[in-house]
């Protein structure tokens, strides 16, 4: 393969795995970048490379998040392991069947996330103290099917859909929900990975070097998130949805 395209596949990993670590939506820089420079090969082989970059930068992220974020280690674990299952399912599928049907529902919901958190502006800036722990953790478990799910099959936008699901369901705040997202997108991460092992269809040579890219700046943007706070994370989440909505927007109506 030619080195001018590793080089911008590193690049496009690098700006991912920094937007990634803050508010999630790194599969919307790298996926798009690399269906671009790599037409030849199968969808389900580019998705399945991808993730191994987007393993190693959530993981560097996540650790990051770690080290400062208190985290519900018990709810936490419980949404690993589902949406690990769930990304599994997600990704077997997405072998077998076309996903384009999705896109113009996911506009439409874009469309309303964009507007409420615009409007909301308290949204995600502190943790709300609602929901009993059993509730909590039925909540969880539906979020974790469902977005698990979603990131086997689809994928870009998936950090920023837990993000949301968080601040909106759960009532975290924004930080300890982009830190929670990391931990759980870690393991549909794992999940995805598992299945395109199994199927064959990882490219080393593309990965690899992408994924240290990605790491890198997975650490930046985690640092940048950890010191900024809830008010930059909200606002770039929102930046991020927008970005999220014209790509969707583009798919549906141009592409």
């Amino acid at each position: 393969m030619e080195l001018y395209l590793i080089v911008l596949l590193c690049l496009a990993a690098f700006f991912a795995g920094f937007v990634d670590a803050i508010v999630g939506g790194g599969g919307l820089i790298q996926t798009p970048v690399a269906l671009i420079l790599l037409p030849n090969l199968a969808v389900s082989t580019v998705i399945g490379s991808l993730k191994i970059p987007s393993f190693s930068g959530t993981a560097l992220a996540a650790r990051q998040y770690m080290r400062a974020v208190k985290l519900h280690w018990n709810l936490l674990l419980t949404m690993a392991a589902v949406a690990f299952v769930f990304a599994f399912i997600g990704s077997n599928l997405l072998t077998k069947v076309d996903n384009h049907f999705m896109k113009p529902i996911l506009l439409v919901v874009l469309s309303l996330i964009a507007v409420y958190t615009f409007f909301k502006k308290d949204f995600g800036i502190q943790q709300a103290k609602g929901h009993s722990f059993r509730k909590q953790l039925v909540l969880a478990v539906v979020i974790s099917m469902v977005i698990g799910f979603y990131d086997g099959f689809i994928g870009p936008g998936t950090g920023s859909f837990l993000v949301l699901a968080f601040v909106a369901v759960l009532g975290f705040d924004f930080l300890h929900a982009s830190a929670t997202a990391k931990m759980v997108n870690l393991a549909t991460n794992v999940g995805s990975i598992c299945l395109f092992l199994l199927k064959g269809k990882i490219i080393w040579g593309i990965a690899l070097p992408m994924a240290v890219c990605n790491s890198c700046g997975g650490w930046l943007g985690a640092k940048w998130a950890l010191k900024k706070g809830n008010s930059f994370i909200r606002v770039f989440f929102l930046l991020v949805v927008l970005g999220t909505l014209l790509r969707f927007a583009y798919d549906v109506f141009i592409h």
